[in-house]
């Protein structure tokens, strides 16, 4: 059960950062995955006043307000064209509509969970996070920050360089945490592969042996999934097994690379 001790509703970005400082005291979020904690919170801070709901796009890129939906990046026109669909793909099968209409982007990059979808296509997209303290940052090294950091992130931006990028996940049923998660992308000859739900968070693999830059075929696709897999730590959990997530990434990153060439 969470028990909240009191509730504050910030009109600055200083004051909610101020309020984080306190160990006890939580950004609220979409409040879908903290409500499931069994927790004392001293101070709840609601972020839902200071306008970080937009999504924009600007000259250096979509960016995107931590308190976006993830429905809202589900529907939206300009970033799903901007990604041939795969910002849809990572988030439709989360729950379900109502469950997106609270989730936030912030929330599930932030808590940096092993079974994010977000987290994993963000990182193939090479997306940077701005932290209201730290600054801006690439996102792959705010994943790695330690969690007790105390910061706000306020954005996460998606470079303006053109890309393309593929998604895909398996899961047992259609709406259950994924199994495996990957999402490759290709932005100026250079192909950028992230494998999350390991069981852990995602991270990347670059295509460093030049596996594909001659161009993607059956048989460099094929070869490009074994070198991912390969490299991946993959562990096991109630979902399944180490030995069966690597049989999975081959596939999907297969799977992921000849999609990438047919949209090419």
């Amino acid at each position: 059960m969470l028990t909240i001790g009191r509730y504050s509703r910030p009109e600055s970005l200083d004051e909610a950062y101020a309020l984080c400082q306190k160990k006890n005291n939580v950004v609220l979020g979409g409040m879908l995955w903290l409500k499931m904690q069994h927790r004392r919170v001293g101070t709840a801070i609601d972020l839902s006043g200071l306008g970080l709901d937009q999504i924009e796009q600007t000259a250096d890129g979509w960016r995107i307000g931590a308190m976006v939906s993830l429905r809202a990046l589900e529907t939206h026109a300009g970033l799903n064209a901007a990604t041939g669909g795969a910002m849809a793909d990572s988030v439709r099968h989360i729950v379900g509509v109502q469950f997106r209409n609270c989730a936030t982007v912030g929330g599930s990059l932030w808590g940096r969970f092993g079974f994010s979808d977000v987290l994993t296509l963000f990182l193939a997209l090479g997306a940077t996070v701005t932290l209201h303290h730290a600054g801006e940052m690439p996102l792959a090294d705010f994943a790695a920050l330690p969690r007790t950091t105390r910061d706000i992130l306020t954005h996460v931006t998606i470079p303006a360089a053109p890309q393309r990028v593929v998604y895909l996940s398996q899961r047992n049923i259609s709406t259950d945490f994924p199994v495996l998660t990957v999402a490759l992308s290709a932005r100026d000859g250079a192909y950028t592969c992230a494998v999350g739900a390991r069981p852990m968070p995602a991270v990347c693999f670059a295509d460093d042996k030049g596996l594909l830059s001659p161009g993607i075929t059956a048989d460099s696709a094929r070869a490009f999934a074994a070198d991912v897999a390969s490299r991946a730590v993959l562990g096991g959990n109630l979902r399944a097994g180490a030995d069966y997530r690597r049989a999975i990434c081959e596939v999907l990153v297969r799977r992921a690379a000849l999609a990438l060439n047919k949209e090419g």
